[in-house]
């Protein structure tokens, strides 16, 4: 097995709480409680969850958009959570983000040749001419025209925009891409579209994707592996196939028996689960597993102890207490 492009250790973002007459902390959400997973060079991690489970923030954690209170992120053989300001700008080239929203990603202000071009110039990699060729060439590679460097962001469609962003992604040729719910926000028609570009571009360079979603039909299609993260916590990684035809978890289980199936049928007759109750705050998690309050099968040892991601004999980790 090849040794991992990118190791997320224990790693915990929590925001504090402020209130009272002088702002004083008077607790804390913990929107990533304490996260471990690897991605090798090449490969794709789709991590999925409801919303507000601490996906985006993990993201954000890994770039260091937000700054982890504890934890690990090491690229190789460097730890981002440790870099100061000069030392994160370098490492930065290494790892880019392609956001939600491609409308507010770009400044509406420049053209896009100009923002695609912006990391060349930062990073001093390209003036001048080569900075004009190498600009048209990553229009290209998206699938876009060379000519359109000159036009602004709102000249553009939402899918044409998403292919701007892509591209200025690869500008620096980085090692990993962290994805974001890249589109999430474009019309059904454009979304095969750009996950087709996205694969296209990994097969031909090579990068290794963090791909963060909280639809399940997007992420198997992409996904090599799959984590799933509930509550700040991942609850379960698997790989692709083996994930949706034998999920460990409660939790994955009732997340992919709510996909909808195309044949009436077996839509009707399948057995869905549903979950009862509310998500649990983040600010104030339950006891024990973070899931225990809506589980089905939950027992005692469930509301007392945390159970620690597992690896199992399948190839897949599971952190519940009832999985043999």
């Amino acid at each position: 097995m090849s040794v991992p492009l990118l190791v997320v250790q224990e790693l915990r973002v929590h925001f504090p709480i402020r209130g009272g007459w002088f702002g004083r902390a008077r607790g804390a959400i913990r929107a990533v409680d304490g996260v471990s997973f690897q991605i090798r060079a090449g490969e794709t991690l789709g991590l999925v969850g409801e919303s507000g489970c601490g996906k985006s923030t993990l993201g954000n954690a890994i770039l260091r958009i937000v700054d982890p209170i504890g934890g690990a992120v090491r690229l190789g053989d460097v730890d981002l959570a440790a870099l100061d300001a000069a030392e994160l700008r370098e490492a930065r080239r290494r790892v880019q983000m392609i956001f939600q929203d491609p409308y507010a990603s770009l400044d509406p202000r420049m053209t896009v040749g100009n923002s695609i071009g912006e990391p060349l110039l930062v990073h001093g990699l390209a003036r001048g001419p080569k900075l004009r060729h190498d600009i048209e060439s990553l229009l290209e590679r998206v699938g876009l025209s060379p000519a359109h460097a000159d036009r602004f962001p709102h000249e553009f469609s939402g899918g044409q925009r998403q292919r701007l962003v892509i591209a200025r992604a690869l500008a620096l040729s980085p090692d990993l891409i962290v994805c974001d719910e890249p589109v999430s926000a474009l019309d059904v028609s454009v979304r095969g579209q750009i996950l087709n570009l996205l694969l296209e571009l990994q097969r031909s360079l090579g990068t290794a994707y963090l791909f963060i979603s909280h639809d399940l039909s997007v992420v198997r299609h992409v996904s090599d592996r799959i984590a799933v993260m509930y509550l700040g916590r991942i609850v379960e990684i698997a790989a692709r196939d083996a994930l949706f035809s034998r999920p460990l978890h409660p939790y994955t289980r009732a997340l992919i028996s709510a996909i909808p199936l195309p044949d009436p049928v077996a839509q009707r007759t399948r057995g869905r689960i549903i979950l009862r109750g509310e998500t649990p705050s983040p600010a104030s998690p339950p006891p024990g597993c973070p899931f225990h309050t809506r589980c089905p099968i939950a027992i005692d040892v469930c509301r007392r102890e945390v159970p620690v991601l597992t690896p199992k004999s399948s190839g897949a980790s599971v952190a519940c207490h009832l999985v043999d």
